[in-house]
């Protein structure tokens, strides 16, 4: 469920100026990512603290809890967005109600907005597909009937959902779809559209022989918040809410983690899926996870989070409507009519269909192939494009970028040099059996182009607590200033990150972080030390 409208005055428009597109570039670094930034990914300085070169001792294990941060197995109730997922947009209207507004212009609020937000954030690696229909489909009873709203009463909610699906089912078959959102007439009078959100079905329903466990449920007035959908599909992936609910409904929503996460607000100016978030989802390769372990110190080099190997915030995903499929976006282009084009550049159109030149529905995988790197220990050096070096072991290594340990062979030989979108993302200390630490470089490019601050942004992470009841907490390094007071939903975590020559020990733990340089290439050159007093 998406959080109300942040407090500070910030209007929706001011907030839907914040897209990528328009956005400006605060405190932006520029971003060289060129083969001669040759920074090995992880690198170690003396101390027996190590980064494991596979995530698994970090690993949180999945618990009871509902949309559980464990990341050592995937919840199967869930579909994994790490391959492309069709998802139907079914328009509903009401008998006390005539609609204002198209179902095109309806799609149009969301896509392709939401499908470049994914693109984005996971690297190319997963593309949601969208088919909406052409026409309204009207439902049997009044709006005002369902008693619409944010804590909707379950038997209300449950009619509502059946109603829906009966209707909708002669028109569209549910069994060629992976998510499925229905799409309420936002202008019918019994319509809240605080009541946005995903309902997780207990006993699934059924329709054209297919199960259907979660349904989300949009009643976002036209235009729409910001990102709404994203975030509710988010959900659809099993990830929980971040923002802190008030008991009165009156206090800040947004204590926990500020604008650093999609799951915490939809209006937030970093909106990129935390590193864990993308870890749990699929879309980091387990050498872009380093796991501190140990007592000592760990210098690594990190990636900005939102860095890509490939600029996929020029491109939207390019999809076409097959043979009997029900209209889809195809490259974000629309038609004169308003709807999306298929990729031959026909509209999907009242009939809701448009032939792909395949002749079913295609779209780039967007898989990213990374290199097989490995981390090193202890004593490590790091060389650059065209340099040799001996290790301790006599070996020479060769023009590749690579790095070297104590008698190691080279590693990652004829790998992609750093700053190509493929290096290490984020960092992980192991704090307790259901609790970690997350490091991790936030910077202003992709989805993060509006950010306030950039920095490495420390947060804290636990696997048994639940949704909405702060399973992330980010860790402000600067609790006695704000960022971004006129923009941010929360300005005393906007300045949260720690900045270059910064030095800060995390409350509560024997952990300090020091961001020592920020290259030309994005990346940022950080030490951890653990388990000795560092004040």
């Amino acid at each position: 469920m998406p959080r109300p409208l942040p407090l500070k005055g910030l209007t929706r428009d001011a907030l839907k100026g914040l897209t990528r597109e328009g956005a400006p570039r605060l405190r932006s670094t520029a971003a060289v990512f060129t083969s001669m930034t040759a920074l090995a990914a992880t690198s170690l300085i003396t101390g027996p603290a190590l980064a494991e070169p596979l995530a698994a001792p970090c690993t949180l294990k999945r618990t009871p809890a509902h949309h559980s941060e464990g990341v050592d197995t995937w919840n199967t109730a869930y579909p994994r967005p790490t391959r492309p997922l069709n998802a139907v947009l079914v328009f509903l209207s009401f008998p006390d109600s005539a609609p204002t507004t198209t179902p095109a212009e309806l799609t149009a609020d969301y896509f392709p907005a939401t499908s470049r937000f994914f693109e984005r954030a996971s690297y190319g690696k997963f593309t949601l597909r969208p088919y909406p229909q052409p026409q309204w489909i009207r439902m049997p009873h009044p709006s005002t009937s369902y008693a619409i709203r944010r804590d909707w009463n379950s038997a209300r909610r449950g009619a509502y959902l059946r109603d829906a699906l009966r209707a909708a089912d002669g028109q569209v078959d549910f069994s060629r779809y992976d998510i499925v959102y229905f799409v309420a007439d936002p202008d019918a009078p019994g319509v809240d559209s605080d009541a946005t959100k995903v309902v997780n079905l207990d006993t699934p329903m059924w329709a054209d022989g297919k199960q259907i466990r979660r349904v989300v449920t949009v009643f976002e007035k036209h235009p729409p918040d910001r990102l709404v959908l994203a975030h509710e599909t988010g959900h659809v992936f099993d990830l929980p809410d971040l923002y802190h609910r008030p008991t009165d409904g009156k206090g800040d929503w947004d204590t926990y983690v500020g604008d650093w996460d999609l799951m915490g607000s939809q209006f937030g100016l970093s909106p990129d899926l935390f590193g864990w978030h993308k870890w749990k989802l699929g879309w980091l390769e387990p050498h872009q996870v380093a796991c501190v372990q140990g007592t000592g110190t760990t210098r690594l080099t990190l990636e900005p989070l939102s860095q890509s190997p490939a600029d996929t915030a020029a491109t939207a995903p390019a999809v076409s409507a097959g043979s009997g499929a029900d209209g889809a976006l195809a490259g974000g282009r629309f038609g004169s009519d308003g709807l999306p084009l298929d990729q031959g550049g026909q509209s999907s159109g009242p009939g809701g269909r448009g032939a792909g030149s395949a002749g079913r529905p295609v779209g780039r995988d967007g898989d990213v192939l990374s290199p097989d790197a490995r981390t090193v220990r202890p004593g490590a050096r790091i060389i650059g494009p065209g340099a040799q070096a001996v290790g301790s072991g006599g070996r020479v290594v060769g023009s590749a970028p690579q790095v070297i340990g104590p008698g190691m062979p080279a590693v990652g030989l004829g790998a992609q040099p750093f700053g190509a979108g493929r290096g290490t993302k984020m960092a992980v200390i192991r704090t307790g059996p259901d609790s970690a630490l997350a490091f991790e470089a936030r910077g202003s490019s992709g989805n993060d182009s509006a950010t306030c601050t950039q920095g490495v942004l420390v947060y804290k992470v636990r696997s048994e607590t639940e949704s909405g009841g702060g399973p992330v907490e980010v860790v402000d390094a600067h609790p006695h200033s704000e960022g971004c007071w006129d923009d941010s939903v929360y300005p005393p975590l906007a300045d949260a990150p720690v900045g270059v020559g910064e030095s800060f020990k995390v409350p509560g733990e024997n952990v300090r972080v020091e961001v020592e340089d920020h290259t030309v290439s994005g990346a940022w050159t950080v030490k951890i030390t653990t388990g000795r007093p560092t004040d």
